[in-house]
């Protein structure tokens, strides 16, 4: 599923969603993984693969404004099984997102310590940001 996701995520309007994605996954299945390396690349991949579609005139979106904009604006969102009552997709996209946002522990430095992602994050997060980057990618979610 990765290499189709990343075949899928080659294009210009994607920017580098590709090479994030296939970083990720190296970083999180190698013999020595390295986990913080491998989330983050996750992250980098589906906001390039999502960019176009949920935020494509802020030049400094992120995931996090991604996430604002999804669940602000309901509706607004075609996705291939949209469920029996038409944002039950939406939902599914949102919770899947939201999950690999808020799953990354050491993104930002608090006054508690940080600490890095497992191994078993890391993996998590990578298959969670291949299926939303080919969805994403190949048009299943897309603006109405």
């Amino acid at each position: 599923m990765l290499g189709t996701a990343a075949r899928v995520a080659e294009q210009p309007d994607r920017g580098s969603a590709s090479g994030h994605l296939r970083r990720a996954y190296t970083a999180a299945y190698a013999l020595h993984p390295e986990p913080g390396r491998a989330y983050s690349e996750a992250i980098k991949a589906v906001e390039c693969a999502a960019h176009a579609t949920v935020e494509p005139n802020n030049t400094k979106a992120t995931l996090g404004t991604m996430l604002t904009q999804l669940r602000q604006h309901p509706g607004q969102w075609v996705v291939a099984l949209p469920g029996t009552t038409g944002v039950e997709g939406e939902n599914v996209v949102y919770a899947m997102a939201s999950l690999l946002w808020k799953g990354q522990t050491s993104r930002h430095g608090a006054q508690q310590p940080t600490r890095e992602e497992t191994a078993d994050e890391a993996r998590m997060a990578v298959d969670l940001a291949t299926s939303l980057v080919r969805w994403f990618a190949d048009g299943a979610v897309r603006r109405r």
